[in-house]
């Protein structure tokens, strides 16, 4: 039988800067970044919205959440009667869609404002 020959196969990383033989050593450039300073590229672009729109947000969302409280519902008094009058008040069934409302409208001006 043969005696099996040398037949590794070579992996380039880099550059090549000087190759004599498989003996000798192959010498191999450091990467370099192409981009100069990533951190001020970051920096210099500008937030969507400003002070005020995050301001008017916060107030839609205020808004919202305490038409969601008006409309949370409360326990009846007995468990055995049936009070229409605490299910279908206007407080919940009025009063708070329309606060819900009044603050989508919010948001709405503190998007495009």
């Amino acid at each position: 039988m043969s005696t099996p020959s040398n037949n590794k196969k070579k992996k380039v990383v880099g550059k090549v800067k000087k190759e004599v033989s498989n003996k000798t050593k192959v010498k191999i450039k450091p990467t370099v970044s192409k981009r100069k300073s990533g951190a001020k590229a970051v920096a210099s672009t500008p937030l969507l919205f400003g002070r005020e729109n995050f301001k008017w947000m916060f107030i839609g969302l205020g808004v919202i959440i305490l038409g969601m409280i008006l409309m949370a519902g409360g326990s009846m008094p007995s468990p055995d009667v049936w009070d229409e009058s605490l299910i279908y008040s206007f407080r919940r069934i009025t009063l708070a869609p329309i606060i819900i409302l009044i603050g989508l409208g919010i948001e709405v001006y503190a998007i495009f404002k």
